[in-house]
């Protein structure tokens, strides 16, 4: 009977303890060899999909879904986009910075392909991918991330229980741990994170360790301004810095500032980021990390400049206040191995004086500051082997111009084209009586201006010994033409040929002839001249008010007619375009019938008018080298007529 009574008593306690232990069995919180005294093992259900993420955190696939959208007409995904982008227009200054460095005056370079652009620094990073809201950003967190709604952890337990989870962070900023409950994680940062949730598990079970990292990151909504492609707000990875969010707006426009990127959260600017640190450096330093309802501002282009020519990185850089020759040939990388290192072209814009071109010595004037619109050239070894009609042209414009000053013009550039960079003529401007002067033609004038003067005295001396042999002893008439002859030598040398170049035009023409530029010409355009200047042999020289119907006789006249020591019929004109119109000479622009006297001429406004004293006995003033020609020859102009009066 006690047998019996003993085994009615176990088997109730057997029916007892079994719905218990099913029960544990079937809430998933331990398994295995928990219930044989071994390690813990918490399991928890496969959480559902959160912000379109699996529970591995990869994005779920919708290939048939965004195939069909697209055969829809809806918009691209942010990649598509970016792939299909088109490259930003380029500004104005881009352009005339590309057009210096192909020395072209068009949108094509010299062979008749498309213009390089040289676009402004750091450009690329307008043509990269946006950051996508699915982009959980860096793989290392920061130790002062702040845990909120949305954030995934991972909690990874061993020793006396075993357990990998993942837990979401829910709206109320809570997680749920398997055996222990919830626990407030919202607002703690990512240090703080192990420590809390090692003192909630340990109220629960003891001799275990603990690892934290965290999983798919929370999203935030930030707003990028200011000259950017795509200004608005943009959701992004709560690990996501500045350089990201403009990233996702495509990067600053042209006219936007690579070096002043501001953080504002509220009130307060937390930080101002400058590219070029991280582009030229790789320094990240001032790119923070953002929070919800930040607001990354990209302020307006500062001053720019342009390097072009032998350097590594042909680009126009934005400047910071104080930043020097030496600065922007770092940020270009540095001179190419053929560079010119010693001098360098600067081209300068100015209020005033309009374009200006300078030298720079690369080593002395590494110092030196650079102004808003400037561009250096770093010229090469292969430039100055290329031949010189393709190589640009540098210009001054002087005179009734809006803008005068020296101008870097392409290869093939006209006066027209010269006139034109200096923002046309003005309404004061006399095209009649510009002077255009070349400097390899005064080279050239006064090689020939040397040797003639050198003719001239040896003609001199060989007629004065033979005066002085014809008279014995010689008188005082023979020595004085002598002395006069020396000092006419000495006048002639003081004046200086000034390469000008007549051009060939009538006096109501407005616009200058087709005629190419060389390098270092220059061209001044006076204002229209109210007078006419008489000199030489007259009784009264000066000038004279200029009207309208008068011919040269009439200003003779007013000047008193010619002396009796004049010769006459030498008298000659000097055009306001550099001409010379004589008796003896009929073949220049303003030729006339030859029964007609010089004085018979209409004069024109800036007409000068040259009486010389007559010097029969002297041969070489009645053959080729008489007055009129001395100047037409070698371009000493009427300026030249106060030395030799």
């Amino acid at each position: 009977m006690r047998k019996l009574i003993a085994t009615l008593v176990s088997g109730l306690a057997l029916l007892a303890l079994t719905p218990l232990a099913m029960s544990q069995a079937g809430t998933g919180a331990e398994t295995g060899a928990g219930a044989m005294g071994g390690p813990i093992r918490l399991t928890q259900p496969l959480p559902r999909a959160v912000n379109g993420k699996q529970a591995d955190g990869k994005q779920k696939s919708n290939s048939n879904f965004e195939r069909k959208s697209r055969e829809a007409g809806d918009p691209l995904s942010r990649e598509d986009e970016a792939a299909q982008r088109p490259e930003p227009a380029p500004s104005e200054f881009e352009l005339f910075v590309s057009r210096l460095a192909t020395n072209s005056k068009s949108s094509f370079d010299r062979d008749g392909e498309p213009m390089q652009l040289v676009r402004y620094f750091g450009s690329q990073l307008s043509q990269g991918n946006p950051v996508d809201e699915g982009d959980d950003g860096p793989s290392l967190v920061p130790e002062d991330y702040l845990i909120g709604a949305g954030d995934e952890i991972l909690l990874n337990l061993w020793g006396s229980v075993e357990a990998n989870l993942r837990l979401q962070v829910d709206r109320t900023g809570m997680v749920a741990i398997p055996r222990v409950g919830s626990v407030a994680v919202s607002g703690l940062r990512f240090s703080e994170l192990r420590k809390v949730l090692a003192q909630r598990v340990g109220q629960q079970f003891k001799n275990f360790d603990l690892s934290v990292a965290l999983g798919a990151v929370k999203s935030v909504r930030v707003y990028v301004t200011g000259f950017v492609q795509k200004p608005g707000a943009y959701p992004v990875s709560a690990l996501s810095s500045m350089l990201q969010a403009v990233m996702a707006a495509g990067g600053p426009t042209a006219v936007g500032s690579f070096r002043n990127i501001q953080l504002r959260r509220g009130s307060a600017t937390l930080s101002s980021l400058d590219l070029y640190d991280f582009l030229l450096k790789g320094d990240r330093s001032a790119d923070r990390p953002l929070r919800s309802g930040d607001v990354i501002h990209v302020g307006a282009v500062g001053p720019q400049v342009g390097v072009i020519g032998s350097v590594n990185n042909q680009a126009v850089f934005e400047l910071r206040a104080g930043e020097t020759v030496n600065d922007v040939l770092r940020m270009a990388g540095g001179v190419s191995a053929v560079a010119n290192r010693t001098v360098a072209s600067l081209y300068s814009f100015d209020d005033k004086a309009g374009q200006a071109l300078k030298s720079v010595d690369l080593q002395k004037d590494q110092g030196l500051v650079l102004k808003h619109g400037d561009v250096l050239r770093i010229s090469s070894a292969a430039d100055l082997a290329r031949p010189s009609v393709g190589l640009s042209k540098r210009v001054r414009v002087d005179g009734e111009v809006q803008r005068p000053g020296d101008y870097v013009l392409p290869a093939g550039s006209t006066l027209r084209d010269a006139i034109a960079a200096a923002g046309g003529l003005t309404s004061e401007a006399f095209v009649f009586g510009a002077e255009f002067t070349r400097e390899s033609t005064r080279i050239s004038q006064q090689e020939n201006y040397d040797r003639a003067l050198r003719e001239l005295e040896t003609e001199f001396n060989r007629a004065a010994v033979t005066r002085k042999e014809k008279v014995v002893p010689p008188d005082g008439a023979v020595v004085g033409r002598s002395l006069d002859q020396l000092q006419l030598i000495e006048r002639l040398r003081s004046v200086k040929p000034t390469g000008r170049i007549v051009l060939q035009f009538g006096p109501q023409d407005r616009d200058l002839p087709l005629l190419a530029v060389e390098d270092r010409d220059r061209l001044f355009v006076p204002s229209r001249p109210t007078s006419i200047n008489v000199y030489g042999s007259v009784f009264n020289g000066g000038s004279y008010l200029f009207a309208d119907g008068r011919n040269l006789e009439q200003y003779l006249s007013l000047a008193g007619g010619p002396t009796r020591n004049a010769d006459a019929d030498s008298t000659f004109v000097i055009r306001a375009n550099g001409s010379v119109v004589s008796a003896r000479n009929t073949r220049s622009g303003w030729s006339f019938s030859g029964a007609q006297a010089v004085e018979a001429l209409a004069a024109l406004p800036g007409d000068t008018i040259f009486v010389p004293e007559n010097m029969n006995k002297v041969s070489w003033t009645q053959e080729a080298k008489d007055w009129a020609s001395i100047l037409s020859q070698f371009g000493l102009g009427a300026v030249a007529l106060k030395n030799l009066k």
